[in-house]
C-alpha cells in the first residue's frame, strides 16, 4: 500500500516534470552568463530547491544587488509556501519530526498541485505522506538533473538562454495556479499579487515582485483568518443558543 501511494505520487507528477524540465535547463544555462560558477548553481538546486527564487537570486546577483535584498526577496517570494504548509498541517501532524522535516523541504507549487489533483482538499488519508514523498522526490531529482544538463549545454551551446524556453515556466505556473483557485482567499491573493506585480514591475532589484508577493500572501492569509474567526464565532453562538 505504501509503495502504491509512493508510485501514485510519481505518476501524478509526471506532467509537471515535463513542464519543469525547460525551467531547470534554463537555470543551469544561466549560471555562467550570470557570473556564478556551475558548482554554485548545482548546489542551489540541491540545497535551496526553489525554482522561482533561484532565478530571482541569480538575476539579483548579476545585477549586483546587496545580499540583504537578495535574502529578503527570495524569502518573501517563498512565503506562499506558508499557505501550503497550513493546508497540510493536520495531515502530517501525527508524523515524526524527521518525516515532517523531509516533507517540509519538498514543499513546492508542483507537488502541492499534484496532491490537490489526487486528494482535493482532503489530505487526511493515512498514506498521504507516501504519495507526497513520491511526488516531491521525483520533482527534486528532475530539477537537479535538468540543472546539470543546462550547465553542460550552456557551456557548449552559445546563447541557449535566449531560446525562449522560459515560456514553459509561465505555462507551468498558470497550470498550477488555476486549479487552486477554489476559495476567495486564493482568488484575493492571486489578484492582489498579479495586479501589484504589473503595477510595480519597474521597481529596482525586482522589489516590485517582493512587494507584490508579500501583499498577496498577506491578503490571502488575512481573508482566511477572517473567515475562520467568523466560523468560530458562529459555532460559539450556536453553542450558547443551545
Amino acid at each position: 500500500m505504501k509503495l502504491e501511494f509512493f508510485l501514485s505520487g510519481i505518476r501524478h507528477t509526471l506532467p509537471l516534470l515535463v513542464s519543469a524540465s525547460p525551467f531547470g535547463l534554463i537555470f543551469g544555462a544561466l549560471a555562467e552568463p550570470s557570473g556564478i560558477s556551475w558548482i554554485t548553481a548545482l548546489a542551489m538546486s540541491i540545497f535551496v530547491y526553489a525554482g522561482a527564487s533561484q532565478f530571482i537570486a541569480i538575476g539579483l546577483l548579476a545585477a549586483g544587488a546587496p545580499l540583504l535584498v537578495i535574502c529578503l526577496t527570495t524569502f518573501v517570494v517563498n512565503l506562499r509556501h506558508l499557505l501550503y504548509a497550513a493546508a497540510l498541517k493536520e495531515a502530517i501532524a501525527h508524523l515524526s519530526l524527521a518525516w515532517r522535516s523531509v516533507l517540509a523541504f519538498g514543499i513546492t507549487d508542483e507537488t502541492y498541485a499534484a496532491a490537490v489533483s489526487r486528494f482535493g482538499d482532503q489530505f487526511s488519508h493515512s498514506h498521504f505522506h507516501w504519495f507526497y514523498l513520491g511526488s516531491w522526490l521525483s520533482m527534486y531529482l528532475n530539477w537537479i538533473a535538468w540543472t546539470g544538463i543546462g550547465i553542460l549545454l550552456g557551456a557548449q551551446i552559445p546563447n541557449i538562454e535566449s531560446w525562449g524556453l522560459e515560456f514553459a515556466m509561465v505555462v507551468t505556473f498558470i497550470g498550477i495556479v488555476f486549479p487552486l483557485l477554489r476559495s476567495k482567499s486564493f482568488w484575493f491573493a492571486a489578484v492582489t499579487a498579479g495586479v501589484l506585480s504589473i503595477t510595480c514591475a519597474n521597481w529596482p532589484y525586482h522589489l516590485g515582485l517582493l512587494f507584490a508577493a508579500s501583499a498577496g500572501v498577506t491578503v490571502g492569509y488575512g481573508w482566511s483568518a477572517v473567515i475562520r474567526q467568523k466560523s468560530n464565532a458562529a459555532i460559539k453562538g450556536g453553542d450558547n443558543a443551545s
